[in-house]
């Protein structure tokens, strides 16, 4: 059990050896439930997206086809991942259409209202105060942008409560409180698609 949780545990922050297992197994893990959330979202031409908590950044390449006039800016806060993420998107960055920044959620340096969307995939759990953490979010958005949240937890469901309790510092959030959090960070259209099968859930708000 002590390696299991000391493996699971790098989901929130990946470091070390284990840190390079898990970040190994979170493109190909996340990806269905990435795809899914992202067929949610309405018709956009979105010219700059912010991918925030990136993992591994097979979110960002994926944004990067779905758009193919758009530069994304992927970041995390670790540096493992940052690293992972650029290798994953090596040739976007080459090209100039994708930058890998390490940074943090709660306290944002990239410039103010320059986003027309921005995403978080399997990331919330760990952020350090939703409403100040999507207040950020708001804050790098454009007048009318997009934030698209997407987690494989409803907040109920047995196996996201069970790893609550392995996983340091992790919280599985119920569309309720996502959507009581966002409003306070001044986000409106508030829209929860549930999966007709699993507990997974798509949150799409409007600044």
């Amino acid at each position: 059990m002590g390696l299991f949780r000391n493996y699971v545990n790098q989901t929130r922050k990946p470091e070390g050896f284990l840190g390079k297992m898990m970040l190994a197994g979170m493109n190909p893990g996340h990806a269905k439930l990435a795809d899914w959330g992202l067929g949610h979202l309405p018709a956009l031409d979105p010219r700059r997206i912010a991918d925030l908590g990136c993992g591994g950044g097979r979110n960002a390449g994926e944004l990067l086809k779905r758009y193919p006039a758009a530069h994304v800016t992927a970041l995390d806060y670790s540096a493992l991942s940052v690293e992972k993420a650029k290798k994953t998107n090596k040739k976007a960055i080459a090209a100039g259409r994708c930058a890998v920044l390490e940074g943090d959620v709660s306290n944002l340096t990239l410039p103010a209202g320059t986003f027309d969307l921005v995403t978080a995939f399997e990331t919330i759990y760990f952020w350090p105060g939703l409403e100040k953490c999507f207040a950020q979010a708001a804050k790098i958005l454009k007048k009318g942008g997009i934030f698209l949240i997407c987690n494989e937890s409803d907040g109920a469901d047995e196996t996201g409560l069970k790893f609550e309790t392995i996983i340091d510092g992790m919280k599985c959030h119920t569309p309720e409180e996502i959507e009581v959090a966002l409003k306070s960070a001044g986000f409106s259209g508030i829209k929860t698609i549930r999966h007709s099968a699993k507990p997974w859930i798509t949150v799409i708000a409007k600044k």
